[in-house]
């Protein structure tokens, strides 16, 4: 999932393959809500119809579903990050390259969701463990995970205004963003 998040972030083009069109809109549907609160700006197809397959051939970015039927057809997609939803793989190609996230946010955020996804692991090396450990509801878990991203998200834009530029030689003072600081 965060190799998915970090390939919608930097732009690049995600496809998802599934013999089910329920878990190929659920999927894409929710990689937008862990973007949360940034709005994905590319193309974005939950279900591709057959007819429109040479879409893939793109330069844009996407977020499409394909039914794994048409796996056949994608094969030869050289720049396209691969989720395999009935297989639980997620192909990434040799020419594309994912930023991850900075490392010690990357841990945090890993172990983040493995204690929302797993509750069990937080007291599995305790000598008295408690006498019982209640998962989350779905809908709880489904707010958990959410928190996780938008934390993420507090972490990674906090003090970015310290990138903002103010240039006042025009009549308007202009605010540009300072890629190098």
């Amino acid at each position: 999932v965060l190799y998915l998040f970090c390939a919608a972030l930097t732009e690049h083009k995600i496809l998802f393959l599934s013999s089910s069109y329920q878990r190929l809109t659920d999927a894409c549907r929710a990689l937008l809500a862990l973007m949360f609160p940034l709005k994905y700006s590319f193309t974005y197809v939950p279900i591709l119809p057959a007819q429109l397959l040479e879409v893939l051939s793109t330069p844009t970015p996407f977020i499409i579903g394909v039914h794994s039927v048409f796996q056949s057809e994608t094969q030869e997609l050289l720049d396209v990050v691969i989720a395999d939803l009935d297989g639980g793989t997620v192909n990434v190609p040799e020419c594309v390259h994912i930023s991850l996230l900075p490392e010690p946010l990357l841990q945090q955020t890993r172990e983040a969701l493995s204690m929302v996804l797993d509750p069990e692991l937080e007291v599995a090396d305790l000598a008295f463990p408690p006498s019982t450990i209640s998962a989350s509801s779905l809908k709880m878990q489904d707010k958990e995970i959410r928190a996780v991203f938008l934390r993420l998200f507090a972490q990674l834009l906090q003090g970015y205004r310290w990138c903002l530029h103010i240039i006042r030689i025009h009549p308007e003072p202009v605010i540009r963003f300072h890629k190098v600081r």
